[in-house]
């Protein structure tokens, strides 16, 4: 059976206290949410004024000493990452250039993974 009534909304009043703008609701002018590679690096060594690099390779020989091999494991496969990243954006003119210059780029990325070690080792 149908029914020839209109139904009644549920509620009929809007309530005073409930929904709507309040005074200083919402997001303020020019805020943003984004947080940049940038903007988190540059805390993390404000806050523990030492640099991303310096704390990566702490807690990596951190996880070899505690012998932690899932760790482990996953640093060295953060590092791959990282050099091959690095490792794909070198230019290279000639093919005889090529095996040169991709032994640089690997050479000097593990000369500074050294050098950020024997730091921490230091410290």
């Amino acid at each position: 059976m149908e029914s020839t009534e209109q139904k009644k909304p549920r509620y009929s009043k809007k309530s005073p206290g409930r929904g709507g703008a309040r005074p200083n609701a919402g997001r303020r002018k020019g805020a943003t949410t984004k947080i940049t590679i940038e903007s988190l690096m540059a805390e993390i060594e404000l806050q523990s004024g030492k640099t991303y690099a310096e704390l990566l390779t702490h807690n990596y020989v951190g996880a070899i000493s505690r012998s932690d091999w899932n760790g482990v494991r996953d640093y060295d496969k953060a590092f791959m990452n990282k050099m091959i990243a690095e490792r794909m954006a070198v230019e290279v003119n000639s093919p005889e250039d090529a095996v040169e210059a991709k032994q640089a780029a690997f050479a000097a990325a593990l000369a500074q993974l050294a050098q950020i070690t024997t730091k921490t080792k230091a410290n």
